[in-house]
């Protein structure tokens, strides 16, 4: 009897043991619990239809579960339908034995769903603008996700929801202009918290990876941060513009490829504005083009088209009160790189720069001071200064421009939004120019005035560009307040043949234009120069003397061998217009290849020869003439000399048209002419006089370099020509 029993509760144990087997391996499938899982996904909301097949029922003895499964559940709302791959729920066998029906977890495994009508699902049961914006945004891919809830004692959905999955072949535009594509990433969303892992999508053909990316719901934002790292970007001119905007609209961009590794962090609101953006960059620019801008020529005269910068290590760091700029690379804007370093900061109120330029075999000219930095010899520019953001206000703190023993340095230079200089603390000049003459120049502020103090100064570029300055009177205006300039300098060369010494004096400025000036120096053997400005309400009245005349007639390339002479010159200027008055006596020219040509064609030769062998002296030479804009209109220009007279008149304008017409007499035509003057000719000429043509009519016309010159006989010498010679005569 012992057996038996004890053989029957073998089997008992046995079916037992084998029942939760099966239940654990296999199970059983029954409808009887569809009604209560369809109640329980009522629950998260009542609009959802859940349509299920036969359950499949699994035993967990380890757990003291029930695990429920199903396979192909549909989900519903209204007409709108995602497919399901699979539900699984457990439920605790003590709450089933009391007949307390109760989910403690439910998961759900979807089919790859279209993501698009995935949103199209969220949007039948809650309409509202952000899902909205989303379903305007989002243009096509798939989405697969395994969903965990997890229900209290009172069957409502905790919030320690798990959902993860993965996104596959995205598309998203959310601008008119921008779109990404080939989005591919891994997500997971618990409670508060998303994780976007493995991130890949393609913009403008460029490949973009964002390893992390974590977003975390705080109230009523989100916290975003991650990060990205992306090899081989290319941009095109197009794409850059749309980044940047008006942040570098005086910079155009022709490309740019680089490598970009980033951290980030921000924040959303509610009202979708991002707040509190922290970025920290690392940029291999390999390279980038940059069209040059024309002004660039006057520094670097075998200027490229195109910069280049290549090789660039940059460091970016940008949050809500600053952005942070530092780098260093090569850099061709000439026919062989150089190396740029820079260091930018903006914020809310200033813009920071500190930048350094080092040439290594490529020119470079200053061609205000007469400069040309040696090809083989290294010279750096350093600039460093501060923008006010408020008022665009400059102060250029330091610009220092060195190349071995030549040193131009610039400091606390202020100039106006308009780039006007406001003041300017000190300039420190040290150098050999291009005529390998020694300047050393010192400008120090003295209050509101400034003291300009040298021992050795080549002022032959400043003066050749003074004698142009009418052509542009608005190009001088660079100056927004008034001062003095006091000037004490001990050698002051006009070219590198003539020295002037100890020219002191002063330049006042009013609206960036000299108003008063006096300065006065001395020639070798007690020769003297001196030059004046004074001006009232209505004119400016220029004055300039020098014993000399040749270093300021050798200026004009077209004569050549001036010598001697003495130079007075005068001019009023009014309303925009200068009435001018220039005399030189006695000089000699050697070489005019104007006037050769006039003698030529006047059958001269002999003249001719003269002035291309030893040269022509002239006793006299006066011109009148008056400047308003590009036109030069020449009232009289009257010389007179041994060989030949001349009186011309005419126009010049600008580089484009000369036209002058005039007569030439041979001296002994004059003198002939007129002895034959009743007792006056007696009195100035005598009885004798040479053989001789009365004289020539001449007209030269056209461009400057392709100038045309016709010449006709004069038997009668006009009234003014006679005139005027009389003067001259009377006066020697």
């Amino acid at each position: 009897m012992k057996k038996i029993i004890f053989r029957f509760l073998i089997l008992i144990l046995l079916s037992i043991f084998s029942f939760i087997i099966y239940l654990s391996t296999i199970g059983i499938k029954t409808n009887a619990f569809n009604d209560q899982i369809i109640k329980e996904v009522k629950k998260i909301n009542n609009q959802l239809e859940l349509e299920l097949d036969k359950i499949s029922i699994i035993l967990d003895p380890f757990k003291f579960k029930l695990v429920l499964k199903t396979i192909g559940a549909n989900l519903r709302n209204k007409n709108k339908l995602i497919k399901l791959e699979r539900i699984k729920s457990n439920i605790d066998i003590k709450t089933f034995i009391k007949k307390k029906f109760s989910l403690s977890e439910l998961d759900i495994n979807t089919r790859a769903i279209e993501i698009k009508n995935l949103i199209s699902f969220l949007r039948s049961i809650e309409d509202n603008p952000q899902i909205f914006i989303l379903e305007k945004f989002v243009k096509k891919g798939y989405l697969i996700a395994d969903i965990n809830l997890k229900f209290d004692q009172k069957g409502n959905i905790e919030d320690n929801f798990i959902i993860k999955g993965f996104v596959k072949d995205g598309e998203v535009k959310p601008f008119k202009k921008i779109d990404f594509s080939k989005i591919n990433f891994i997500f997971s969303i618990q409670n508060n918290e998303f994780e976007f892992k493995d991130i890949n999508l393609s913009y403008d053909n460029n490949d973009l990876k964002f390893p992390e990316l974590i977003l975390i719901k705080q109230k009523n934002e989100f916290l975003i941060s991650g990060k990205n790292k992306n090899q081989n970007l290319v941009l095109d001119d197009k794409k850059i513009n749309q980044l940047f905007n008006n942040d570098f609209s005086n910079v155009k961009f022709e490309s740019a490829e680089f490598d970009l590794e980033n951290t980030f962090s921000f924040k959303i609101n509610d009202k979708y504005k991002i707040d509190d953006l922290k970025i920290k960059s690392l940029m291999n620019l390999k390279s980038s083009k940059i069209v040059s801008s024309k002004n660039l020529k006057e520094f670097f005269p075998e200027l490229n088209e195109i910069i280049e910068l290549s090789d660039h290590q940059i460091q970016i760091e940008y949050n809500k009160d600053l952005l942070s700029i530092i780098g260093n690379g090569n850099i061709l804007i000439q026919k062989e790189k150089d190396n740029v370093n820079y260091n930018f900061s903006k914020s809310k109120t200033n813009f920071k720069f500190d930048t350094s330029l080092e040439i290594k075999k490529n020119p470079f000219h200053l061609n205000f001071f007469n400069y040309k930095k040696d090809q083989d010899d290294k010279l750096k520019i350093v600039i460093l200064g501060v923008k006010n953001l408020l008022s665009n206000e400059i102060n250029l703190k330091d610009i220092l421009i060195k190349e071995k023993n030549n040193k131009f340095e610039f400091k606390n230079l202020f100039l106006s939004k308009k780039y006007e200089i406001k003041s300017l603390n000190e300039v420190n000049l040290n150098y050999f120019d291009n005529d390998l003459l020694k300047n050393e120049l010192f400008i120090k502020k003295k209050d509101k005035d400034y003291l300009l103090e040298s021992k050795s100064f080549n002022a032959t570029k400043i003066i050749d560009d003074l004698l142009k300055a009418d052509k542009n009177p608005e190009s001088g205006k660079i100056f927004s307040k008034n001062f003095k300039l006091n000037i004490e300098i001990k050698e002051a060369f006009l070219d590198k043949d003539h020295l002037i010494e100890d020219l002191n004096g002063y330049l006042k400025f009013n609206n960036s234009e000299v108003i008063d000036a006096n300065l006065l120096g001395n020639f070798s053997n007690n020769k003297r120069i001196n030059f004046t400005i004074r001006s009232n309400s209505n004119e400016k009245i220029t004055t300039l003397y020098s014993d000399l005349a040749q270093p300021f007639v050798n200026r004009y390339k077209f004569i050549k061998g001036f010598e001697e002479g003495n130079l007075n010159f005068h001019s009023v200027k009014k309303n925009n217009v200068s009435n001018s008055k220039l005399i030189i006596d006695n000089f000699k020219v050697q070489e005019v290849p104007a006037l050769a040509k006039l003698l030529t064609l006047a059958s001269l030769q002999g003249i001719a020869d003269l002035l291309t062998g030893e040269g022509i002296r002239f006793t006299d030479f006066e011109m009148k003439f008056s400047n308003k804009d590009e036109l030069m209109k020449i009232e009289e220009l009257y010389a007179i000399g041994p060989a030949i007279s001349l009186l011309i008149e005419g126009y010049i304008e600008s580089d484009d048209l000369v036209s002058l017409r005039g007569t030439l007499v041979p001296a002994t035509t004059i003198n002939r002419t007129i002895s034959s003057i009743p007792l006056l000719g007696d009195i100035l000429v005598g009885k004798k006089v040479g053989e001789g043509v009365f004289g020539v009519s001449f007209k030269i016309k056209g461009p400057p370099k392709k100038l045309k010159t016709t010449v006709n006989p004069v038997k009668t010498l006009t009234p003014r020509f006679i005139t005027r010679t009389l003067e001259k005569i009377k006066k020697n």
